[in-house]
């Protein structure tokens, strides 16, 4: 029969080891967000998560590796969850791109989580590769989740008919404008203007619903005529 102190030693380190990836993750996490991707140091992730650099590696290889792992654990991989609260919503298309705008900034854009988008900003031209991945894992399924909800809009004569591929950006412009305001001017104790992100949102929204309701007189200009004036 196994001693209870040793039983307990065993368990106590399979959860020290399940935890590990976790406590490494929250670690980069936060200093990618601190000192961006090129000065953070593997070394320095191991330390703060309380581990060994040899440990950090057997989990993730290398720090792009690292990386990757964080864009997928904070980003990436919440848009399935997303996507089904998209296909269950059943109010109007106004309420829908409301709802998704400030819980955007609920889960996302208040937390550290959003500085992961200004690091790609400033350093995706000397990581191309990482630009890339982030591309086809964060910035693409974004974009195909804000057209479906324009789509949407539009098939329910909601929203007038638009260029789906830019207006993607009208809806983007206010959150992407916010997550730099927060990790750069919002962070400085010399900045005079306190921005209200909440309030700030209201106010981009309203705006984007009156451009894109329909209008009860005229007609509505297709995407061909709106392409067009574009030119």
């Amino acid at each position: 029969m196994e001693c209870p102190l040793l039983t307990h030693v065993r368990a106590k380190r399979e959860r020290r080891k399940e935890a590990r990836p976790g406590e490494l993750l929250a670690a980069a996490l936060d200093l990618f967000v601190e000192k961006g991707y090129a000065a953070t140091r593997v070394e320095e992730v191991a330390r703060r998560a309380g581990v060994s650099k040899g440990t950090l590696f057997l989990y993730f290889p290398t720090k792009e590796d690292l990386f990757k792992a964080v864009v997928r654990e904070n980003l990436a991989g919440r848009f399935p969850e997303w996507v089904a609260e998209f296909d269950a919503f059943q109010g109007s298309t106004p309420e829908l791109l409301r709802y998704v705008m400030m819980q955007w900034w609920q889960r996302v854009g208040a937390t550290k989580v959003s500085g992961i988008t200004k690091l790609m900003m400033s350093e995706a031209t000397n990581f191309p590769e990482l630009a890339a991945f982030y591309q086809h894992e964060v910035i693409a399924p974004g974009h195909q989740l804000i057209r479906r909800i324009l789509e949407r809009g539009v098939a329910r004569g909601e929203f007038r008919p638009l260029d789906l591929d830019y207006g993607v950006y009208t809806v983007l412009a206010p959150m992407i404008f916010l997550m730099t305001w927060k990790h750069s001017f919002g962070a400085c104790p010399a900045c005079t203007f306190e921005l209200v992100p909440e309030r700030y949102l209201d106010a981009q929204i309203e705006t984007l619903l009156h451009g894109l309701c329909a209008s009860a007189r005229g007609t509505p200009a297709t995407d061909a005529t709106l392409k067009n004036k574009s030119r």
